[in-house]
Formats: C-alpha cells, structure tokens, sequence
C-alpha cells in the first residue's frame, strides 16, 4: 500500500492538490497539521483516497487531534505535528513518544524540513513543508510486512 504524507501547506492549497495529484497510486493520505483548511479544500475531490489529518500549531479550528495513531497493513504509525515535542531540537523526545506508542513509523511536520532515519528500531519521518517551492512530501510504501520510506519534491511533468 501505498500512503502520501504531506505537512505545512499554509494557506498554498494549489501546492497541496498538486501533491495529492500526482500521486495517483496512494491510495492513503496522512497531512500533519499546518494547513488543514487546505486540506479541507482539496481532499472531497479523491474521494477514493482516506484522508487522516493531525492539528499543527497553526490550525486553531478545527476537529483534528494533536496526535494520531493508525495501523495500516500491519505498521503501527503514529503522526504528530511535532510542535509539542520539540522536534526542532533533535529527535530523541519524538523517538521516546514513539517508543511508547508502540510505533513502527513516526511522523511528523513543523521543521519544514525532510528527513528520515531510522533510529532506535523506527522509522521516523519528516516530510518537509509543501509550502517549500516546489512542494516537499513523503511516501510510504508497505509491501508483505516490508516498509520502504521516500522524500520527494514535487516537479511538474515528472508524474
């Protein structure tokens, strides 16, 4: 299975449906906070996408929670927007949050900046921001309990 992970679209709702787009095989979404009325604007169109969505720091209203925690073709992954766990300083409280949780991934936003690692037996991941031109994202793809994890930029034409 195939799962898009986007965060910090900010008010560039185009950059969001073009992500959403291209990314034809995802059959899951998972948004990270900092944009949810984007998200709110775009997703009704896939309607055969699932849309799961976490609150950043800059959604004050709406319904989604801080954190959220899913398992998908057997992966335990739990999202967050990160703000709460200091995420911006390292990667050890949101390692410890995962740990907790059981989690096989962790995701997260509010850096604006991608990365992935796996660390302490997790994969961990930030997918960047959309709103960083040309848009930034990640992909997960979960294939017989095997777990393969991508950043990517957006680049028009390529897909």
């Amino acid at each position: 299975m195939k799962i898009l992970v986007v965060s910090d679209s900010h008010d560039n709702t185009a950059a969001l449906e073009r992500i959403i787009k291209s990314q034809t095989k995802a059959e899951v979404v998972l948004f990270l906070g900092d944009g949810i009325s984007d998200l709110d604007h775009v997703k009704y169109k896939y309607p055969q996408k699932m849309f799961i969505s976490v609150r950043g720091n800059n959604d004050w209203s709406c319904d989604s929670p801080m954190n959220e925690i899913r398992e998908i073709e057997g992966k335990r992954i739990f999202m967050t927007h990160g703000h709460r766990y200091n995420v911006k300083y390292g990667l050890d409280t949101i390692a410890q949050i995962g740990k907790c949780n059981s989690a096989d991934i962790v995701l997260y936003g509010h850096t604006h900046e991608q990365k992935y690692v796996f660390y302490q037996g997790m994969h961990i991941m930030c997918p960047g921001a959309v709103m960083n031109y040309p848009g930034e994202y990640g992909v997960i793809d979960i294939q017989k309990g095997q777990v393969l994890i991508n950043t990517a930029v957006y680049k028009s034409g390529l897909r």
